[in-house]
């Protein structure tokens, strides 16, 4: 019997990526911002790339899961983890932001706040559930201490 993949954030932002551009320039309703200014896309992009290195290097440095839906064995409270308890999904969020940046239409902006919420509710909480389960009161305390997001 063949294993049903499960689509991931890595997923759902390539996907995203490539629908905003499709969009964009088959669609290109309401250019809210011009040339020069799209250019902030790039920081954007940028910005969100870094928390997604950053993050997949700790992960592998101390030894814990990398991959989405694998329980963890090391609970990481500290660097970027430190400042959002998501920010490798914090990163890709501002990547598709950059991305609408960039091209500038309306109908681009539409992607970050979709891959919010499909990631908050059907990743985060039930990543946010195991987790608890496995780390107890210290991933508790964590969530105290640290925001969802930011």
């Amino acid at each position: 019997m063949s294993k049903i993949r499960t689509l991931t954030p890595p997923d759902m932002i390539l996907i995203f990526v490539l629908l905003q551009l499709v969009l964009h320039f088959l669609y290109p309703i309401g250019q809210i911002i011009s040339y020069p200014l799209t250019l902030f896309g790039i920081l954007f992009i940028i910005i969100g790339i870094i928390p997604n290195l950053v993050g997949y290097f700790v992960l592998k440095k101390e030894k814990t899961s990398v991959k989405i839906y694998e329980i963890p064995n090391k609970l990481i409270t500290s660097g970027f983890f430190g400042i959002s308890r998501n920010p490798i999904y914090l990163g890709m969020t501002l990547i598709l932001f950059g991305v609408a940046i960039l091209l500038g239409s309306v109908v681009t902006f539409i992607f970050p706040i979709i891959f919010i919420i499909l990631t908050d509710i059907f990743v985060v909480r039930k990543e946010e559930e195991v987790l608890r389960k496995r780390f107890g009161i210290a991933y508790v305390e964590y969530c105290k201490k640290v925001r969802r997001w930011v």
